[in-house]
């Protein structure tokens, strides 16, 4: 027998599913915990470069470098949330966790010397006589990467948002 689906039932049913729809965003953890991580990360920059400079820069708050590394906390927030939720057995945290230390490997590593070198070449572009050719580029950004102090607290900052957020988001 056919079953026939009145009005009152298909509305009922597709709200359903259109609040379980809704509510698939507020339930992941992982996702929500690395994108509060890294939005900490990137505030708190205000605090540490008014610290160590004596003046707030709000636009340390879009950039890259500083104190704490904000993709250091965003991908172990990740890794964790994803430990805590599923256990660390699957296949989703080992990954969550390979990509994690590639990006605080880099973070501390590539990026770090690319900035130094960065900084080295504006110095000596900035020695050059004014009419070289070259004595008037702009110069290149030097804040790229992290110390590896700064990768360790942005993971600290990362794996304590994943545990409160697991915590409080019972």
């Amino acid at each position: 027998m056919d079953e026939v689906m009145t009005a009152a039932d298909a509305s009922s049913s597709s709200g359903s599913t259109t609040d379980h729809q809704l509510s698939i965003l507020p339930l992941n953890l992982p996702l929500l915990s690395a994108f509060l991580a890294f939005a900490i990360g990137q505030f708190l920059k205000l605090f540490t470069t008014w610290v160590k400079e004596r003046r707030w820069d709000s636009k340390r708050m879009l950039a890259s470098g500083g104190m704490p590394s904000s993709h250091s906390a965003t991908v172990t927030a990740l890794a964790a949330a994803i430990g805590l939720q599923e256990g660390t057995g699957g296949s989703a945290f080992a990954l969550a966790v390979v990509m994690a230390c590639i990006v605080m490997y880099d973070a501390s590593g590539v990026r770090l010397h690319a900035g130094r070198q960065a900084e080295l070449l504006n110095q000596i572009v900035c020695e050059l006589p004014p009419e070289h050719p070259v004595s008037n580029v702009k110069p290149l950004r030097d804040s790229l990467g992290h110390t590896p102090l700064q990768v360790v607290a942005g993971a600290v900052l990362g794996c304590t948002v994943a545990f409160l957020m697991k915590l409080y988001g019972r």
